[in-house]
């Protein structure tokens, strides 16, 4: 009698096997059927909820974005480090030529008036570079002891070598009492500097404000077309003219700087 094979056992089945048990339990256990588990393998297709979903497309987003950007950054890093190189270069040596020029006033003394020369023939028949546009950028300061509020009426202007160009710096002495100024004027990059020319401007004369007076002073300039030609000009688009006045005695003159072209 084979009751330990039903599924359902009654309850009178369920009583027999409790009394053999007693008497037998080795000899019932032996007959009991052995079950083995197996473990199956199953592949579950789960579904993703919504969520999950925008996160993995979040993801992916940006990591395609970063890999857009690595690509970009690869291509622009040498015209970026230019860019700075050459700016933080500048002005350093704009400071450096101030620090200079505050140095040759105050050890220098020179009598007679300097002039800026330029060819009026070659103003007049010069050829305009037109497809090399140049960012002139405007910059003004004062010595230390200078009391004149002192700036350019224009920030930056455009042109091209050969066209000739107009620029307005305002100079106030907000003082009660008359003050005499005179100015310098440097050219950065230095290597620019030989083309660039003035034909009117208030460098290296000595300017004097009455307590309150304010005045506007012309700078008429114009870039030499040979600035084009020159191969160590090909990258630079970009010229500042800074202007920086000094409180002077009455009679001193500021020399010419060496790296300024006649």
């Amino acid at each position: 009698m084979y009751f330990y094979h039903l599924k359902n056992p009654s309850r009178s089945s369920i009583s027999l096997i409790n009394k053999l048990w007693k008497q037998n339990p080795i000899a019932v256990y032996d007959k009991l059927p052995r079950r083995t588990l197996k473990t199956s393998q199953f592949r579950f297709s789960a579904k993703e909820s919504p969520k999950r979903k925008r996160d993995l497309s979040g993801t992916a987003y940006y990591f395609a974005a970063l890999g857009v950007l690595t690509v970009g950054l690869s291509y622009a890093a040498v015209p970026l480090y230019r860019m700075f190189c050459q700016a933080s270069f500048q002005v350093l040596i704009l400071y450096l030529c101030v620090a200079a020029e505050m140095l040759l006033f105050y050890a220098s003394s020179y009598g007679g008036t300097t002039a800026v020369g330029h060819d009026p023939n070659k103003v007049e028949t010069m050829p305009k570079i037109t497809d090399r546009s140049i960012k002139v950028i405007f910059n003004a300061d004062v010595g230390a002891s200078m009391r004149w509020n002192f700036k350019p009426q224009q920030s930056e202007i455009r042109v091209v070598p050969g066209e000739t160009a107009l620029a307005f710096y305002t100079a106030c002495n907000p003082t009660d009492s008359a003050v005499i100024g005179i100015s310098t004027y440097n050219v950065v990059p230095f290597e620019a500097g030989q083309y660039f020319n003035k034909i009117q401007c208030f460098c290296f004369e000595e300017q004097l404000l009455n307590p309150h007076e304010e005045v506007d002073m012309p700078v008429f300039f114009y870039i030499d077309p040979e600035f084009a030609k020159d191969p160590k000009m090909e990258f630079v688009d970009t010229i500042t003219l800074s202007y920086t006045f000094f409180e002077a005695k009455e009679g001193l003159k500021l020399p010419i700087p060496d790296f300024i072209k006649k």
